[in-house]
């Protein structure tokens, strides 16, 4: 079983729509989370240390988890989607993205 954990600033709209998405997968546990303050699920170190890989949406992601959960991060793959703030939760173009870039990452780990 591989555990996904999908994050974006406000867990509103990109990580629950991969969540979602990515849910029913087989072999897969799936989770989402914000990094902001005001995110609907805020990110924590126990999430991050239940994961395998963790998906950040965008590059400023990855540099607000890097400074915030640094000691949590030693020994966990984490990859920038690139998918910026531009979607509504579950629009078809954000989960036909999504599939692109993950689906092909998922068996490299």
């Amino acid at each position: 079983m591989k555990r996904l954990l999908f994050i974006c600033s406000q867990n509103r709209l990109r990580s629950p729509t991969a969540e979602a998405v990515f849910r029913d997968y087989k072999g897969l546990e799936v989770d989402s989370a914000g990094l902001d303050k005001s995110a609907e699920v805020t990110l924590c170190s126990e999430s991050i240390e239940w994961s395998d890989i963790i998906f950040v949406m965008e590059k400023s992601h990855l540099r607000k988890l890097s400074s915030k959960f640094q000691p949590w991060l030693k020994d966990k793959r984490v990859v920038c989607l690139d998918i910026k703030d531009e979607y509504d939760y579950m629009e078809p173009a954000l989960i036909e993205l999504l599939k692109k870039k993950v689906i092909p990452l998922l068996g490299t780990f």
